[in-house]
């Protein structure tokens, strides 16, 4: 079989002129490196990328940059259209709708042509003179990422903790900004994890710091406001670097803890916030598979467990006595239901639940234990609880979307069981929801499994297999991907997509054991779910009631898209079942799995060996080669394919992508587009902004359109 390569540098670390990539792909020098394992060689011929300042790694993605422009050079007007269908939808002056905390109402809101939000409040009223805390638009100005990390008020109002990122290494430099003089303290405390919490004092902030190397949040300092940083008290350092560090304050104030996390174990420690010089203690030692997450509501701890629960249940327990010896639980379990999450209020109880791959609303009177299902009518949706940050009140503040449904903010009146609109995403442009229309459907797997997949499409669009259709998928981590509203994605439905989420093995969807089927030893699920749906997409399906037939695409026209972890889902399905797909977007894509897990320097590798396994161990070293996007590059046909990537990505190293693209232009059968942009100025979440981001997007859109030959 012949391989079409396209003309190699002319040696290595030569950049070509932009006459010559006009004419022809870089092609990334050759220099291998021989990695033997359990009696297996591999040969990499493109580790050399690993090296960020090298001039010839720049030069290498600089003239792949260039190549992207020349291939893309025909969309640019489509672009620029896509990005002003697309920022013509956002109301630029806009603003959250209010929460009320500490007796202060807080909120952020936009400007005109403002890239960032402003963070402000107003004390006691609505009507009360606005306070702004922070203008991200001028602290960001002329920096090429800015990214406003976490922030918290002292408990006296005065004080604001507050973290930014520069880089987009998610290194996050925090500050303390004196609120009635609007003055800087004079100290920074740099490369912390960016959250800030406060004690009682007015005057102590507990912080996380990471390693720099391996970006892992991996200690807890104490600092005293208006003294030197360099002389913070570490209360904290966690030795088992498959751990990560949190801190925290529970919603009463009266606690701050330590959360410590891995994919499969966790440990909450804890201390007085009035006491912040005491120790902390551990509630529950960490044990294997057993993951908890707490509050507190007067003297006891409301703590969400999976011990004896793989679902999820909620304990309660006495803060003098919060050993598991004394868990028991706070209402009846329901082994079928997964438990996503829950808030406290004085009087009601208020339960974030999963059923049938759908996160739903429950509330619970404490008095009678007389319970309430928020009812929603839409076929597929996702209802969240906000943020309520006051136990005493009568009214739960919860978000809701869906596919057809902009992102809506209601309260709703726990007595009355009346929920009021409090704000619906503004989308300009004349959309209207009724104009769409949501399917949700449930396929069969190969091993008779049914995958919930939520499609959505504009009314009038002909269901025969002549749509284009855009598949997406994450499918790892337990993340749980939901159907959400895009204003972006009413680009592509208006020119006639449809656009499908696959809830693939790996995630929580479906329950606890949705997402242990889709790890470790059964990684493979998430990649062979995804494919079913692609063949479902494309093949046609009888309506109830003898009313026709439904296709939604057909295999010349169906994309599929994913990202970092789903970016590892594109890179197995292209691998193997390329004939499917038309084209696929692989952002930030984590497709080097074998070398990335058996490098431990490199951010996140020891904190993931329970959701892919450690390659020190001969098992799992061949499943992961099994599948390894990178590993399992063949000599065949592939789709097009758009490869995404940032210079400072935090997640998945840029090296990555750009090795998987090299071996690909050097393997492939095809003449397809192979084309790889690395935004030189960010990293994992793209560029930074509102506005900026919007580039993104519309280069993921204008691919898919050259493809199918689409220019407007």
């Amino acid at each position: 079989m012949k391989v079409f390569r396209q003309a190699a540098l002319a040696g290595a670390g030569a950049v070509l002129t932009s006459a010559a990539l006009a004419q022809t792909a870089p092609v990334a020098a050759i220099k291998p490196k021989v990695f033997a394992n359990f009696g297996i060689t591999r040969t990499d011929n493109y580790y050399w990328l690993n090296q960020p300042e090298s001039p010839e790694v720049l030069g290498y993605l600089n003239a792949e940059n260039a190549y992207y422009d020349q291939q893309m050079t025909g969309t640019k007007a489509l672009q620029q259209k896509l990005v002003a269908e697309i920022k013509g939808r956002i109301k630029q002056d806009d603003a959250s709708v209010p929460y009320r905390d500490n007796g202060y109402y807080y909120y952020t809101r936009f400007e005109t042509g403002g890239e960032y939000p402003i963070y402000c409040r107003k004390k006691g009223s609505l009507t009360a003179p606005e306070e702004v805390l922070l203008n991200a638009n001028q602290m960001g100005q002329d920096k090429p990422y800015f990214q406003i990390g976490g922030w918290a008020v002292s408990d006296n109002n005065q004080v604001l903790a507050f973290s930014a990122d520069t880089v987009s290494r998610r290194l996050y430099g925090l500050r303390f900004k004196d609120l009635a003089t609007g003055k800087l303290y004079p100290e920074r405390i740099a490369n912390t994890g960016g959250e800030a919490v406060w004690a009682a004092d007015n005057k102590t902030v507990f912080y996380t710091k990471k390693d720099v190397t391996t970006l892992l949040p991996f200690q807890v300092y104490r600092h005293t406001l208006g003294t030197d940083p360099t002389q913070d008290a570490l209360v904290y350092e966690e030795k088992d670097n498959t751990f990560h560090v949190g801190v925290s304050r529970t919603k009463s104030k009266k606690y701050i803890g330590i959360e410590l996390g891995s994919s499969l174990s966790s440990e909450y420690r804890f201390l007085d916030a009035t006491t912040p010089k005491s120790a902390f203690k551990v509630l529950s030692p960490r044990e294997a598979d057993h993951l908890y997450e707490v509050e507190n509501m007067g003297d006891k701890f409301y703590i969400r467990t999976n011990w004896q629960a793989p679902n999820y249940r909620l304990v309660v327990t006495p803060v003098a006595n919060p050993a598991k010896t004394a868990w028991q639980d706070a209402l009846p379990r329901h082994p079928d239901q997964f438990l996503a999450g829950f808030d406290l209020f004085k009087d009601y109880l208020v339960l974030n639940e999963r059923r049938d791959g759908l996160l739903q609303l429950r509330t619970i009177r404490w008095k009678d234990k007389a319970e309430q299902k928020i009812g929603f009518s839409e076929v597929a949706y996702t209802a969240t609880i906000g943020v309520n940050p006051e136990f005493d009140t009568p009214t739960l503040r919860y978000n809701y979307t869906s596919l057809t449904t902009p992102t809506s903010v209601f309260d709703y009146d726990l007595a009355t069981r009346k929920s009021t609109l409090r704000k619906e995403q503004a989308v300009l442009g004349g959309f209207n929801k009724a104009d769409y229309a949501t399917d949700r459907v449930f396929v069969k797997s190969r091993d008779n499994v049914m995958i919930p997949m939520s499609i959505v499409y504009k009314k009038g669009t002909k269901l025969d297999g002549s749509a284009p259709l855009l598949q997406y998928a994450y499918g790892s981590y337990g993340y749980s991907t939901d159907p959400t509203f895009s204003a972006a994605r009413l680009s592509l439905l208006n020119r006639g997509f449809v656009y499908a989420i696959c809830n693939i093995r790996g995630g929580q969807e479906m329950g606890r054991q949705w997402f242990e089927t889709g790890r470790m030893l059964h990684k493979i699920n998430s990649f062979t779910d995804f494919i079913d749906c692609s063949e479902y997409l494309t093949q046609a399906h009888a309506l109830p009631a003898g009313a026709g037939q439904r296709q939604y695409t057909s295999t010349a026209k169906l994309f599929a898209l994913g990202g970092s972890a789903g970016g590892l889902l594109m890179g197995a399905i292209v691998n193997m079942r390329p004939d499917l797909y038309k084209g696929v977007v692989a952002a930030v894509p984590f497709v080097d799995v074998v070398t990335t897990m058996s490098d431990p320097s490199i951010p996140l590798t020891t904190g993931e060996y329970d959701q892919w396994g450690n390659p020190a161990d001969e098992q799992y070293f061949k499943y992961m080669l099994s599948y390894s996007p990178y590993d399992n590059v063949k000599t065949q046909a592939y789709p097009n394919l758009l490869v995404t990537t940032g210079l400072h990505d935090s997640q998945v190293q840029y090296f990555e992508p750009a090795k998987w693209v090299a071996k690909l232009r050097a393997t492939k059968t095809d003449r397809n587009l192979l084309l790889l942009h690395t935004d030189m100025a960010a990293g994992h979440g793209g560029a930074s902004g509102r506005f900026k981001s919007i580039d993104d997007t519309a280069r993921q859109f204008a691919f898919m359109l050259l493809v199918l030959g689409l220019n407007s």
